[in-house]
Protein backbone atom coordinates (compact mmCIF):
# COMPACT_ATOMS: atom_id res chain seq x y z
CA UNK A 1 0.00 0.00 0.00
CA UNK A 2 1.41 3.46 -0.78
CA UNK A 3 0.12 6.24 1.14
CA UNK A 4 0.81 10.10 0.45
CA UNK A 5 0.65 11.96 4.04
CA UNK A 6 0.28 15.74 4.80
CA UNK A 7 1.53 17.32 7.80
CA UNK A 8 2.81 21.03 8.35
CA UNK A 9 4.84 19.51 11.58
CA UNK A 10 7.34 17.00 11.70
CA UNK A 11 10.48 17.14 13.08
CA UNK A 12 12.66 18.80 13.66
CA UNK A 13 9.76 21.83 13.23
CA UNK A 14 7.54 20.63 16.31
CA UNK A 15 4.25 23.40 17.30
CA UNK A 16 2.65 21.06 19.41
CA UNK A 17 2.19 17.49 19.55
CA UNK A 18 1.47 16.59 16.21
CA UNK A 19 5.15 16.48 14.88
CA UNK A 20 6.03 13.29 17.51
CA UNK A 21 2.43 11.78 16.73
CA UNK A 22 2.82 11.68 12.77
CA UNK A 23 7.32 10.48 13.59
CA UNK A 24 5.46 7.42 15.44
CA UNK A 25 2.94 6.55 12.78
CA UNK A 26 4.81 7.09 9.79
CA UNK A 27 7.63 4.98 11.22
CA UNK A 28 5.17 2.33 12.64
CA UNK A 29 3.27 2.01 9.47
CA UNK A 30 6.76 1.66 7.58
CA UNK A 31 7.86 -1.13 9.85
CA UNK A 32 5.10 -2.86 9.23
CA UNK A 33 5.44 -2.91 5.00
CA UNK A 34 3.27 0.69 4.10
CA UNK A 35 5.15 3.02 1.82
CA UNK A 36 5.07 6.20 3.41
CA UNK A 37 5.44 9.52 1.37
CA UNK A 38 5.06 12.35 3.78
CA UNK A 39 4.54 16.25 2.69
CA UNK A 40 5.97 18.24 5.27
CA UNK A 41 6.96 21.98 5.59
CA UNK A 42 10.57 22.82 5.66
CA UNK A 43 12.67 23.39 8.95
CA UNK A 44 16.09 25.27 9.55
CA UNK A 45 19.21 22.87 8.95
CA UNK A 46 16.62 19.78 7.73
CA UNK A 47 17.43 18.37 4.67
CA UNK A 48 14.79 18.67 1.62
CA UNK A 49 14.42 14.90 1.45
CA UNK A 50 15.60 12.51 3.51
CA UNK A 51 14.18 8.71 4.42
CA UNK A 52 13.92 8.41 8.23
CA UNK A 53 13.29 5.26 9.42
CA UNK A 54 11.81 4.09 6.44
CA UNK A 55 9.45 7.18 5.64
CA UNK A 56 10.13 8.73 2.58
CA UNK A 57 9.99 12.52 3.71
CA UNK A 58 9.52 16.10 1.62
CA UNK A 59 10.22 18.76 2.70
CA UNK A 60 8.80 22.23 1.25
CA UNK A 61 8.90 26.10 1.43
CA UNK A 62 6.23 28.26 1.24
CA UNK A 63 6.05 30.67 -1.39
CA UNK A 64 8.45 33.51 0.37
CA UNK A 65 6.24 35.76 -0.36
CA UNK A 66 5.15 38.28 2.49
CA UNK A 67 1.42 37.30 3.68
CA UNK A 68 -0.28 39.59 5.56
CA UNK A 69 -1.85 36.88 7.84
CA UNK A 70 -1.54 33.03 8.97
CA UNK A 71 -4.05 31.80 6.52
CA UNK A 72 -2.75 33.54 3.31
CA UNK A 73 1.24 31.87 5.05
CA UNK A 74 -1.11 28.50 4.79
CA UNK A 75 -2.77 28.81 1.56
CA UNK A 76 0.59 29.04 0.15
CA UNK A 77 2.22 26.75 1.67
CA UNK A 78 -0.95 24.39 0.58
CA UNK A 79 0.40 25.18 -3.05
CA UNK A 80 4.00 24.27 -2.60
CA UNK A 81 2.92 21.25 -1.55
CA UNK A 82 1.06 20.33 -4.17
CA UNK A 83 3.93 21.37 -6.86
CA UNK A 84 6.00 18.66 -4.61
CA UNK A 85 3.42 16.08 -4.99
CA UNK A 86 2.86 16.42 -9.32
CA UNK A 87 6.65 14.80 -10.08
CA UNK A 88 6.02 12.53 -7.20
CA UNK A 89 2.87 10.83 -8.96
CA UNK A 90 4.90 10.45 -12.10
CA UNK A 91 8.02 8.67 -10.32
CA UNK A 92 6.02 6.40 -8.22
CA UNK A 93 2.71 5.93 -9.63
CA UNK A 94 -0.96 5.94 -7.96
CA UNK A 95 -1.19 6.25 -4.31
CA UNK A 96 -3.79 4.20 -2.45
CA UNK A 97 -4.81 6.55 0.16
CA UNK A 98 -4.14 10.63 1.02
CA UNK A 99 -3.84 11.15 5.11
CA UNK A 100 -4.06 14.62 5.70
CA UNK A 101 -3.17 15.87 9.68
CA UNK A 102 -5.84 18.80 10.66
CA UNK A 103 -7.10 21.60 8.30
CA UNK A 104 -3.57 23.57 7.78
CA UNK A 105 -3.11 20.83 4.95
CA UNK A 106 -6.74 20.65 3.87
CA UNK A 107 -6.51 22.57 0.37
CA UNK A 108 -3.50 20.13 -0.85
CA UNK A 109 -5.57 17.23 0.51
CA UNK A 110 -8.71 18.22 -0.89
CA UNK A 111 -7.17 19.25 -4.44
CA UNK A 112 -5.00 15.61 -4.61
CA UNK A 113 -7.93 14.03 -3.99
CA UNK A 114 -10.25 14.97 -6.62
CA UNK A 115 -6.95 15.52 -9.04
CA UNK A 116 -5.97 11.66 -8.19
CA UNK A 117 -9.01 10.16 -7.53
CA UNK A 118 -7.62 8.69 -4.02
CA UNK A 119 -9.72 8.31 -1.08
CA UNK A 120 -9.01 11.03 1.97
CA UNK A 121 -8.19 10.07 5.68
CA UNK A 122 -8.18 13.14 7.81
CA UNK A 123 -7.37 13.03 11.31
CA UNK A 124 -8.45 15.73 13.53
CA UNK A 125 -5.77 16.35 16.37
CA UNK A 126 -8.23 19.34 18.12
CA UNK A 127 -10.56 22.18 16.42
CA UNK A 128 -10.87 25.71 16.66
CA UNK A 129 -14.19 25.54 18.44
CA UNK A 130 -12.48 23.10 21.89
CA UNK A 131 -9.46 25.55 21.76
CA UNK A 132 -11.42 28.77 22.46
CA UNK A 133 -14.42 27.54 23.78
CA UNK A 134 -16.60 28.32 20.90
CA UNK A 135 -15.90 30.40 18.24
CA UNK A 136 -15.68 34.67 19.14
CA UNK A 137 -13.94 36.19 16.05
CA UNK A 138 -14.32 35.75 12.34
CA UNK A 139 -10.52 34.31 12.16
CA UNK A 140 -11.66 31.47 14.52
CA UNK A 141 -14.79 30.82 11.95
CA UNK A 142 -12.75 30.97 9.43
CA UNK A 143 -10.38 27.51 9.98
CA UNK A 144 -13.27 26.29 11.64
CA UNK A 145 -15.22 26.31 8.51
CA UNK A 146 -12.14 24.95 6.79
CA UNK A 147 -11.75 22.33 9.85
CA UNK A 148 -15.48 21.18 8.64
CA UNK A 149 -14.55 21.50 4.95
CA UNK A 150 -11.72 19.21 5.46
CA UNK A 151 -14.19 16.28 7.70
CA UNK A 152 -16.82 16.73 4.98
CA UNK A 153 -14.49 16.24 2.46
CA UNK A 154 -12.64 12.78 4.10
CA UNK A 155 -13.81 9.38 3.54
CA UNK A 156 -12.69 8.68 7.32
CA UNK A 157 -11.98 10.78 9.68
CA UNK A 158 -9.38 10.10 12.57
CA UNK A 159 -9.65 11.20 16.50
CA UNK A 160 -7.58 10.29 19.13
CA UNK A 161 -10.54 9.87 21.94
CA UNK A 162 -13.90 9.48 22.41
CA UNK A 163 -13.91 12.91 23.61
CA UNK A 164 -13.15 14.25 19.90
CA UNK A 165 -15.28 11.84 18.73
CA UNK A 166 -18.34 13.91 20.79
CA UNK A 167 -16.92 17.25 19.75
CA UNK A 168 -16.38 16.57 16.26
CA UNK A 169 -20.06 15.16 16.20
CA UNK A 170 -20.85 18.18 17.62
CA UNK A 171 -19.42 21.06 16.15
CA UNK A 172 -19.22 19.47 12.72
CA UNK A 173 -22.50 17.04 12.59
CA UNK A 174 -20.33 14.17 11.56
CA UNK A 175 -21.74 11.27 10.77
CA UNK A 176 -20.98 8.12 13.35
CA UNK A 177 -20.06 6.05 11.28
CA UNK A 178 -17.47 8.08 9.24
CA UNK A 179 -15.46 8.27 12.12
CA UNK A 180 -12.59 6.17 13.78
CA UNK A 181 -11.40 6.35 17.24
CA UNK A 182 -7.93 5.52 17.42
CA UNK A 183 -5.74 6.40 20.38
CA UNK A 184 -2.34 8.00 20.46
CA UNK A 185 0.81 5.98 21.47
CA UNK A 186 4.03 6.98 23.34
CA UNK A 187 7.40 4.89 23.00
CA UNK A 188 9.17 4.68 26.45
CA UNK A 189 12.15 3.87 24.37
CA UNK A 190 12.13 7.52 24.07
CA UNK A 191 12.22 8.79 28.02
CA UNK A 192 14.31 5.74 29.30
CA UNK A 193 18.12 7.53 28.86
CA UNK A 194 18.42 10.21 31.62
CA UNK A 195 21.73 12.32 30.56
CA UNK A 196 24.36 13.05 33.29
CA UNK A 197 25.16 16.37 32.00
CA UNK A 198 21.96 17.72 32.96
CA UNK A 199 22.47 19.40 36.71
CA UNK A 200 19.51 19.25 38.97
CA UNK A 201 21.07 22.00 40.98
CA UNK A 202 20.13 24.58 37.94
CA UNK A 203 16.06 23.94 38.37
CA UNK A 204 15.69 23.13 42.44
CA UNK A 205 17.92 23.16 45.49
CA UNK A 206 18.14 19.98 46.24
CA UNK A 207 15.69 19.65 49.73
CA UNK A 208 13.30 21.08 47.22
CA UNK A 209 10.61 18.56 45.74
CA UNK A 210 10.03 19.11 42.22
CA UNK A 211 6.54 19.74 40.26
CA UNK A 212 6.82 19.60 36.88
CA UNK A 213 4.64 20.85 33.67
CA UNK A 214 5.99 20.88 30.13
CA UNK A 215 3.68 22.09 26.85
CA UNK A 216 2.69 24.96 25.23
CA UNK A 217 1.54 28.49 27.26
CA UNK A 218 -1.45 28.85 25.86
CA UNK A 219 -4.91 29.62 28.19
CA UNK A 220 -6.85 26.09 27.17
CA UNK A 221 -3.35 24.13 28.94
CA UNK A 222 -4.47 25.57 32.26
CA UNK A 223 -1.20 26.22 33.59
CA UNK A 224 -2.75 29.90 35.18
CA UNK A 225 -4.86 27.24 37.62
CA UNK A 226 -1.72 25.53 38.36
CA UNK A 227 -0.13 29.08 39.76
CA UNK A 228 -3.22 29.77 41.69
CA UNK A 229 -2.93 26.11 43.57
CA UNK A 230 0.63 26.90 44.46
CA UNK A 231 0.66 29.19 47.66
CA UNK A 232 -1.61 26.22 48.93
CA UNK A 233 0.58 23.33 47.79
CA UNK A 234 3.67 25.56 49.63
CA UNK A 235 1.13 26.05 52.99
CA UNK A 236 1.85 22.16 53.09
CA UNK A 237 4.85 21.46 51.69
CA UNK A 238 6.84 24.50 51.53
CA UNK A 239 10.14 22.87 50.57
CA UNK A 240 8.85 22.68 46.39
CA UNK A 241 9.76 24.22 43.22
CA UNK A 242 7.46 24.25 40.21
CA UNK A 243 9.43 23.84 37.04
CA UNK A 244 7.08 25.57 33.62
CA UNK A 245 8.33 24.44 30.52
CA UNK A 246 7.87 25.49 26.99
CA UNK A 247 6.91 28.50 25.56
CA UNK A 248 3.71 30.03 23.93
CA UNK A 249 1.77 33.48 23.70
CA UNK A 250 0.32 33.10 27.48
CA UNK A 251 3.89 33.21 29.00
CA UNK A 252 3.96 36.83 30.36
CA UNK A 253 0.56 37.03 31.63
CA UNK A 254 1.59 33.71 33.68
CA UNK A 255 4.56 35.58 35.01
CA UNK A 256 2.93 38.44 35.58
CA UNK A 257 -0.03 36.08 37.56
CA UNK A 258 3.10 34.49 39.24
CA UNK A 259 4.36 37.80 40.72
CA UNK A 260 1.12 38.89 41.61
CA UNK A 261 0.88 35.79 43.83
CA UNK A 262 4.61 36.45 45.15
CA UNK A 263 5.84 33.15 43.84
CA UNK A 264 8.70 34.82 41.64
CA UNK A 265 11.38 32.51 43.78
CA UNK A 266 9.21 29.25 43.37
CA UNK A 267 8.22 29.02 39.94
CA UNK A 268 11.15 28.92 37.16
CA UNK A 269 10.06 29.40 34.05
CA UNK A 270 12.62 27.64 31.57
CA UNK A 271 11.39 28.37 27.92
CA UNK A 272 11.64 25.65 25.39
CA UNK A 273 13.67 22.31 26.86
CA UNK A 274 15.06 19.73 24.38
CA UNK A 275 14.32 15.98 25.26
CA UNK A 276 17.34 15.52 27.39
CA UNK A 277 16.53 18.32 29.74
CA UNK A 278 12.97 17.00 29.47
CA UNK A 279 13.71 13.48 30.04
CA UNK A 280 16.44 14.76 33.34
CA UNK A 281 12.92 16.83 34.56
CA UNK A 282 10.68 14.04 34.63
CA UNK A 283 13.40 11.59 36.20
CA UNK A 284 13.88 13.93 38.87
CA UNK A 285 9.80 15.44 39.40
CA UNK A 286 7.83 14.07 42.31
CA UNK A 287 4.52 14.70 39.96
CA UNK A 288 3.75 16.08 36.25
CA UNK A 289 0.96 18.48 36.63
CA UNK A 290 -1.29 18.73 33.21
CA UNK A 291 -4.48 21.39 34.57
CA UNK A 292 -5.32 21.39 30.77
CA UNK A 293 -9.09 23.29 30.18
CA UNK A 294 -9.20 21.78 27.29
CA UNK A 295 -7.71 18.52 26.08
CA UNK A 296 -8.45 16.09 22.76
CA UNK A 297 -6.19 13.73 24.11
CA UNK A 298 -2.98 14.55 26.27
CA UNK A 299 -0.08 12.71 25.13
CA UNK A 300 1.86 14.81 27.56
CA UNK A 301 0.62 12.44 30.76
CA UNK A 302 0.98 9.50 28.19
CA UNK A 303 4.68 10.45 28.31
CA UNK A 304 5.28 11.28 31.69
CA UNK A 305 3.93 7.68 32.88
CA UNK A 306 6.31 6.41 30.30
CA UNK A 307 9.20 8.44 31.75
CA UNK A 308 7.72 6.40 35.69
CA UNK A 309 6.63 10.02 36.44
CA UNK A 310 3.23 10.19 38.85
CA UNK A 311 0.86 12.55 37.33
CA UNK A 312 -2.01 14.97 38.25
CA UNK A 313 -4.45 15.96 35.58
CA UNK A 314 -7.82 17.69 34.81
CA UNK A 315 -10.58 15.85 34.73
CA UNK A 316 -11.44 16.49 30.73
CA UNK A 317 -11.41 15.68 27.43
CA UNK A 318 -8.70 12.88 26.61
CA UNK A 319 -7.03 12.92 30.30
CA UNK A 320 -10.16 11.78 31.56
CA UNK A 321 -9.81 8.68 29.40
CA UNK A 322 -6.06 8.39 30.34
CA UNK A 323 -6.27 8.29 33.79
CA UNK A 324 -7.95 6.41 36.16
CA UNK A 325 -7.87 8.16 39.34
CA UNK A 326 -5.97 6.58 42.64
CA UNK A 327 -4.94 3.95 39.79
CA UNK A 328 -2.83 5.04 36.92
CA UNK A 329 -2.47 9.16 38.29
CA UNK A 330 -4.96 11.44 40.17
CA UNK A 331 -7.50 13.90 38.27
CA UNK A 332 -8.63 17.11 39.49
CA UNK A 333 -11.91 19.15 38.72
CA UNK A 334 -11.48 21.12 35.88
CA UNK A 335 -10.22 24.50 36.51
CA UNK A 336 -10.36 24.44 40.26
CA UNK A 337 -6.87 25.38 42.26
CA UNK A 338 -8.40 23.98 45.22
CA UNK A 339 -9.24 20.64 43.63
CA UNK A 340 -5.82 21.08 41.79
CA UNK A 341 -3.80 21.57 45.05
CA UNK A 342 -5.16 18.80 46.71
CA UNK A 343 -4.34 16.53 44.68
CA UNK A 344 -0.77 17.31 44.12
CA UNK A 345 -0.11 18.05 48.08
CA UNK A 346 -1.62 14.08 48.11
CA UNK A 347 0.62 12.36 45.75
CA UNK A 348 3.47 14.77 47.39
CA UNK A 349 2.55 13.43 50.96
CA UNK A 350 2.59 9.83 50.42
CA UNK A 351 5.34 8.05 48.50
CA UNK A 352 3.89 4.89 48.63
CA UNK A 353 0.62 6.26 46.58
CA UNK A 354 3.12 7.69 44.03
CA UNK A 355 5.57 4.53 43.83
CA UNK A 356 2.31 2.73 43.00
CA UNK A 357 0.89 4.80 40.57
CA UNK A 358 4.07 5.30 38.43
CA UNK A 359 4.07 1.39 38.40
CA UNK A 360 0.96 0.86 37.20
CA UNK A 361 0.95 3.65 34.56
CA UNK A 362 4.09 2.82 33.07
CA UNK A 363 2.70 -0.83 32.95
CA UNK A 364 -0.38 0.63 31.05
CA UNK A 365 1.36 2.24 28.59
CA UNK A 366 3.43 -0.76 27.46
CA UNK A 367 0.48 -2.45 26.62
CA UNK A 368 -2.46 -0.46 25.90
CA UNK A 369 -0.36 3.16 23.86
CA UNK A 370 1.87 0.80 21.66
CA UNK A 371 2.67 2.70 18.35
CA UNK A 372 2.48 -0.61 16.50
CA UNK A 373 -1.19 -1.46 17.62
CA UNK A 374 -1.84 2.02 16.64
CA UNK A 375 -0.06 1.89 13.17
CA UNK A 376 -1.81 -1.29 12.56
CA UNK A 377 -5.62 0.10 13.77
CA UNK A 378 -4.65 2.75 10.81
CA UNK A 379 -3.39 0.91 8.05
CA UNK A 380 -7.03 -1.36 8.59
CA UNK A 381 -8.90 1.64 8.28
CA UNK A 382 -6.76 2.50 5.04
CA UNK A 383 -7.58 -0.94 3.77
CA UNK A 384 -11.24 -0.71 5.11
CA UNK A 385 -11.23 2.54 2.92
CA UNK A 386 -9.72 1.10 -0.40
CA UNK A 387 -11.99 -1.81 -0.28
CA UNK A 388 -15.16 0.48 0.09
CA UNK A 389 -13.39 2.96 -3.08
CA UNK A 390 -13.04 -0.04 -5.44
CA UNK A 391 -16.41 -0.57 -4.99
CA UNK A 392 -17.39 3.10 -5.74
CA UNK A 393 -17.34 4.54 -9.43
CA UNK A 394 -15.57 7.43 -9.13
CA UNK A 395 -15.71 9.07 -12.08
CA UNK A 396 -19.67 8.82 -12.62
CA UNK A 397 -19.90 10.08 -9.02
CA UNK A 398 -18.29 13.18 -9.99
CA UNK A 399 -20.39 13.55 -12.71
CA UNK A 400 -23.31 13.58 -11.35
CA UNK A 401 -22.16 16.01 -8.41
CA UNK A 402 -21.48 18.48 -11.46
CA UNK A 403 -24.66 18.06 -12.86
CA UNK A 404 -26.15 18.96 -9.68
CA UNK A 405 -23.85 22.14 -9.00
CA UNK A 406 -24.87 23.25 -12.47
CA UNK A 407 -28.42 22.84 -11.92
CA UNK A 408 -28.25 24.30 -8.31
CA UNK A 409 -25.85 27.04 -10.25
CA UNK A 410 -28.80 27.90 -12.38
CA UNK A 411 -31.50 28.10 -10.49
CA UNK A 412 -29.40 30.94 -8.21
CA UNK A 413 -29.27 32.55 -11.48
CA UNK A 414 -32.88 32.32 -12.56
CA UNK A 415 -33.60 33.53 -9.31
CA UNK A 416 -31.17 36.38 -9.32
CA UNK A 417 -32.73 37.57 -12.82
CA UNK A 418 -36.44 37.27 -11.18
CA UNK A 419 -35.84 39.13 -8.03
CA UNK A 420 -34.52 41.82 -10.60
CA UNK A 421 -37.70 42.39 -12.23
Amino acid sequence: MRVLMLSWEYPPKSVGGLAQHVYDLTSAMARQGVEVHLITCAAAGAPRYETVNGVNVYRVHPYQVSTPDFPTWVLQFNIAMLEEVIPLTRRYGAFDIIHAHDWLVAYAARALKHALTAPLIATIHATEFGRNNGLHNQLQNYISNVEWWLTYEAWRVIVCSRYMEGEIKYVFQTPADKIAVINNGVDPANFAHRSQRVNRDFYAAPNEKIVFYVGRLVPEKGVQVLIRAMPNILAHCPATKFVIAGKGPYEQELRSLAAHLGLQNRVYFTGYINDEVRNALYHWAEAAVFPSLYEPFGIVALEAMAARTPVVVSDTGGLSEIVEHGVTGLKAYTGDANSLAHNIIHLLTNPSLAKMIQERAFRMVQTQYDWNTIARQTVDVYRQVDRERRNRDWKAAQERQGRILERVQHLIKRSEVGGQR
